[in-house]
């Protein structure tokens, strides 16, 4: 029949486009991997990426979480979770992660001066990438969570075909420009089989704190609109709140400095439904 044929042209593509591939190889010590990405920068990727990996940790105190900074150009995990300073080199020449908040940690931002703008081309950013996955003594992980550039380019499919990745975060507002984003980044992990595990409606509904009147500023369930069009689930809702921004700016994400607050149950809910989504992890 020609739908038997055409699968099996698909299936024959596909091999041939794998054989150009290179083969995943995991990070040692490391179970499974969670990557937080959004199509479009400015939509609280990395917030929810530090908050998230907090979450897992509260959510579990049994499980040892990672969080790996691999946005080159700006990383702002250093800020987020209070972190400074070079890490140490093990006896196997491999950098030692910096541990916060019980979050072993890493980050271009530990390698370079804080206020130093990475102008590298593609090739060292690719190299630097490599490093920051290989040359890290992680120790025993249960997950790490990798705080993905914005955008579907170079560091975004090393990723992916690098090592083995259990699952995709996509954090996107609810406006139009933010979404065709969003759907660009849930159909490149779809193309390079990385399975997305659902999606992240960031800066939702905006609370007066005086009045308490709800206001949809970048407009109301545009992330669910989006889910439902292409099969996903929505992992959760965070609201736009002031606590969040300034917990963050000043080291002391919500999660853990607030977490008996709105914003830090939402989060907390977000890794629970992660981890139910996760498949099983290796022993």
């Amino acid at each position: 029949s020609s739908s038997s044929g055409d699968e099996a042209l698909r299936d024959k593509r596909a091999r041939i486009l794998s054989r150009g591939l290179p083969k995943q190889k995991p990070i040692e010590g490391v179970k499974q991997v969670v990557v937080v990405a959004s199509g479009k920068g400015g939509v609280g990727k990395s917030t929810t990426a530090v908050n998230i990996a907090l979450a897992l940790a509260a959510n579990d105190s049994t499980k040892e979480v990672g969080l790996l900074d691999a946005d080159i150009y700006g990383p702002s995990i250093p800020k987020m979770m209070n972190l400074k300073g070079n890490p140490e080199l093990t006896s196997k020449n491999l950098m030692r992660p910096l541990k916060n908040y019980g979050i072993s940690c890493m980050s271009m931002g530990f390698l370079i001066e804080e206020t130093a703008p990475v102008v590298w081309r593609g090739l060292m950013v690719m190299s630097a990438v490599e490093k920051l996955l290989r040359q890290v003594d992680w120790g025993q992980l249960d997950y790490l969570v990798i705080d993905m550039p914005p955008g579907t380019g170079d560091v975004q499919l090393s990723v992916s075909q690098n090592i083995p990745v259990a699952g995709a975060v996509i954090v996107s507002t609810p406006q139009d420009v933010a979404l065709l984003d969003a759907r660009k980044g849930a159909e490149m992990f779809r193309k390079v089989h990385v399975p997305v595990l659902g999606l992240v409606q960031n800066m939702s509904v905006f609370q007066c704190p005086k009045c308490k009147h709800e206001t949809h500023i970048f407009g109301a369930d545009g992330v669910r609109d989006l889910a439902k069009a292409l099969g996903l689930d929505i992992l959760g809702d965070i609201p736009l709140h002031v606590n969040i921004r300034e917990t963050c700016d000043s080291g002391q994400p919500v999660v853990i400095s607030q977490p008996q607050s709105d914003a830090a149950k939402a989060y907390l809910k977000i890794a629970m439904e992660i981890v139910r989504r996760l498949p099983v992890a290796p022993a």
